[in-house]
């Protein structure tokens, strides 16, 4: 069990601190079109806020290769403004230096300070260590709130935690506490559904899970190397015929529910010549996009058993329907569970809070992670850098 200081324990008034944030908001022409990740990072701020400390916020929009204008946090600065309101917000537009200091200087009190795109300093992602020094001259106290990094070794995610006082911000806290209670102390019986397209992406994860779960649902088309992997011809599918040895390792025992019938068509473009089929008639030039009625039935009879679900990947070719079908079904068939309060349900990964969103489902599950890599490299069983220094911290 991960153990770390929270906000509980520390006494930030007229404090310098440094909080690590996920701000790598989508943006379309400029503007935010997404305020998920700023919205759930707010509690934080403001609990510092109105305890009277001097808030230095550093986050990251993207992957820029040096400093690059197209990645300013600028649109982002004025989100938090807005959203922090009537709290004071400032922004710096370096991410070092001497303007940095000279800003932190100037900030008073229950007052906010947004640095620059941190990714624009060339040692942070090499996590150089005379950064990590220059960044912890700056504060008195590091709190990370970026679970969604975690699984990143970089200054301001792992370098500054060695050389300051380090405490997990609410966000952060609620994350490992979350994971950890459906990981380490799941209610039984507990079901995970993975989807997605590769075996070989998630590959650790469905080891990581296969002994801790009393169900695994494998969808999306990954489930098709499993399929071809028990002798079923599906046609012109997708798969990994290099990984058909690793998916027969897995579904030794009956732990593993695969699709009983999918949906197919010859493309993306026929969508009009769609049609559900059972497994022995999928024709040589058919791919399937999604799952079937009767699969759709048997994932949820076997879910309404559970206490417990873990979410990570879509059934099916969500993004286009008729093919989002089974996910928004299966999801749907989770928030009443979940809404009854019968079901603890958990999701998170890349495409899973899209998926959910258009199911019109994520408000309604029990917990949803904002993290992709962080998300599932815990899943795995990963160590997290960023976790293991807060750990060492405490």
């Amino acid at each position: 069990m991960a153990h770390f200081k929270t906000l509980d324990d520390l006494k930030p008034a007229g404090k310098r601190i440094l909080v690590r944030l996920d701000l790598n908001l989508p943006l379309q022409e400029g503007q935010v079109a997404d305020l998920t990740r700023l919205e759930r990072s707010i509690p934080t701020l403001k609990e510092l806020a109105v305890k009277k400390a001097k808030i230095i916020v550093l986050a990251h929009l993207g992957r820029p290769k040096g400093h690059d204008n197209a990645f300013t946090l600028a649109p982002i600065a004025e989100a938090l403004k807005k959203a922090m309101a009537p709290i004071p917000v400032f922004f710096c537009k370096e991410s070092q230096g001497l303007h940095v200091k000279e800003a932190i200087e100037h900030l008073g009190e229950g007052e906010i300070l947004l640095l620059e795109n941190i990714r624009f300093v060339k040692g942070e992602e090499e996590n150089d260590p005379a950064f990590a020094k220059e960044m912890a001259s700056w504060a008195d106290v590091y709190v990370n709130d970026a679970f969604s990094v975690a699984h990143r070794a970089h200054v301001s995610t792992e370098g500054v935690a060695h050389l300051l006082p380090s405490f997990a911000g609410r966000l952060m806290e609620q994350e490992l506490k979350t994971l950890e209670r459906v990981l380490e102390y799941p209610e039984a019986p507990m079901m995970a559904i993975v989807g997605g397209a590769k075996v070989s992406t998630k590959l650790p994860l469905l080891k990581n899970l296969l002994p801790k779960v009393d169900f695994l649902v494998v969808g999306g088309a990954m489930a098709n190397t499993f399929l071809a992997a028990k002798g079923y011809d599906i046609g012109a599918s997708l798969y990994e015929p290099d990984l058909i040895e690793a998916s027969l390792e897995l579904m030794r025992g009956e732990k593993v529910l695969l699709p009983l019938d999918v949906v197919i068509a010859d493309s993306l473009e026929g969508l009009k010549n769609h049609h559900n089929r059972d497994l022995s008639s999928i024709g040589s030039t058919e791919k399937i996009f999604d799952i079937g009625p009767a699969t759709i039935a048997h994932i949820l009879k076997t879910m309404k058993r559970c206490h417990t679900l873990l979410w990570n990947g879509p059934l099916g070719f969500f993004e286009m329907p008729p093919f989002d079908y089974g996910t928004n079904a299966v999801a749907q068939g989770a928030t009443h569970l979940t809404a009854e309060g019968t079901l603890l349900s958990i999701a998170g990964g890349g495409d899973t809070v899209a998926a959910l969103n258009h199911a019109g489902a994520l408000n309604d599950f029990s917990y949803v992670s904002t993290a992709g890599g962080a998300f599932l490299e815990w899943l795995e069983g990963k160590p997290l850098p960023g976790v293991k220094v807060l750990e060492r911290a405490a």
